[in-house]
């Protein structure tokens, strides 16, 4: 909680000594708008992580067992990846990258935060003794997530869409998978078919990148949405 408060505060220094601008340029302070773009994220990533994990079940024929579900423990998991997820677009997706949108453009700037974040995973995932072609992937596949959450902020003047995908994304991972200190919340893997050659090197690809590619598509066409309907109200 110590570092969320730090991060905030540089935020606000960094925003008003450099931009004179105050953090609510971030979109981060919640007002109905703003809610709604965040339960909208969250319920569309849900959507897009239960299909991609529907799709692994099916490609690697897991065999799944129920958890008898701990709501306090659910609860917990909650807080702790909204307060993580919080954390990284702030740092990611905050100020900086809003100050890099007004001074190089907002192009560039996405490009540089998206790869920023891609590098960020490879040393929070502690893979940097592994093969090269392991750290590309990393690299790529979370870089191309953060473009796509930075694009949303850029699009929408908000944290929030973002902020609802980051957390759509780790809380309904770790309700399947094992993850610290949160993981396994609803199901667990009893087996599953181990994927080799070309067969696990496609479905690595279709696992990494389909849910930033339809995501993205989400936000295009919520944005469009979203013009239509001032268009209509104008």
């Amino acid at each position: 909680m110590l570092g969320l408060l730090v991060i905030i505060v540089i935020s606000w220094m960094l925003l008003h000594f450099i931009e004179k601008k105050d953090i609510a340029v971030l979109g981060i302070v919640p007002n109905t708008s703003r809610i709604i773009q965040f339960v909208i994220g969250f319920l569309a990533m849900a959507a897009i992580v239960s299909t991609t994990i529907y799709a692994e079940t099916i490609f690697q024929q897991i065999k799944w067992k129920s958890n008898v579900i701990n709501y306090s423990l659910l609860w917990n998991a909650f807080v702790y990846h909204l307060r993580s997820a919080l954390t990284e677009d702030l740092v990611f997706r905050g100020a900086i990258l809003y100050i890099l949108i007004q001074k190089i453009g907002a192009k560039k700037a996405i490009l540089i935060s998206a790869l920023c974040f891609g590098v960020y995973h490879v040393f929070s995932y502690g893979i940097m003794g592994e093969r090269i072609f392991l750290i590309i992937y990393v690299i790529v596949v979370t870089g191309f997530t953060g473009y796509v959450w930075a694009y949303a902020f850029y699009k929408t003047k908000s944290i929030m869409l973002g902020l609802g995908f980051h957390l759509g994304y780790n809380l309904i991972m770790s309700c399947f998978f094992e993850a610290q200190p949160y993981g396994e919340l609803i199901l667990a893997q009893i087996s599953k078919v181990k994927l080799t050659g070309w067969n696990e090197f496609y479905f690595s690809i279709f696992k990494g990148l389909f849910p930033p590619l339809i995501t993205l598509l989400f936000v295009k066409l919520y944005i469009q949405h979203r013009f239509n309907q001032r268009e209509k109200d104008d």
